[in-house]
């Protein structure tokens, strides 16, 4: 295992778990901070964090249900930072400007419907979905029970069955 072998000191291994994961955390931090370069420094700061806990380190469930949190809190961390030297025109004005995800009419108006959901329901249903993380996993990661994972899933992918532009996608 590789967490085992950077625990011995196996550079290597170290470097195995950073290629394995670095492009997971990348597009997680850019989820969280819109702005890819934010997302790279994230990255980089995720991996120093990690870095950080050899030798000792043990892991208890993926490697991305530890990473998880680690990137959201160092997005939080990076847009705070941010936000601090914009001015609220400025930041107002990024916000507008930045163009919606993807580039065709299905995929935006999906990337809509997910922006419309409650933050805590779009967090919980990208987790499954694109993360493709167990229900278990989801409730570490936040830490959170497991009830409340499968009711803001739920309420989520209900919203999204009644959404006018995302309905097609649900029907049996």
């Amino acid at each position: 295992m590789l967490v085992e072998a950077a625990n011995g000191g196996d550079v290597a291994a170290f470097e195995a778990l950073y290629h394995r994961y670095r492009d997971w955390v990348v597009r997680l931090a850019y989820r969280f901070t819109g702005d890819r370069d934010d997302a790279l420094d994230v990255m980089q700061d995720a991996f120093a964090y990690l870095l950080g806990k050899f030798p000792g380190f043990t892991l208890s469930a993926r490697m991305t249900t530890f990473l998880y949190p680690v990137v959201k809190n160092l997005s939080i961390a990076a847009g705070r930072k941010k936000r601090r030297f914009l001015s609220d025109d400025q930041a107002l004005s990024e916000a507008v400007a930045r163009p919606p995800p993807g580039g065709n009419a299905v995929r935006e108006e999906l990337a809509s419907a997910l922006s419309a959901l409650p933050e805590a329901q779009r967090e919980v249903l990208l987790m499954r979905f694109v993360d493709d993380m167990s229900l278990e996993e989801i409730a570490l990661a936040l830490e959170i029970p497991v009830g409340t994972v499968k009711s803001r899933l739920h309420y989520a992918l209900r919203l999204l069955r009644e959404d006018k532009r995302t309905r097609d996608y649900f029907q049996a």
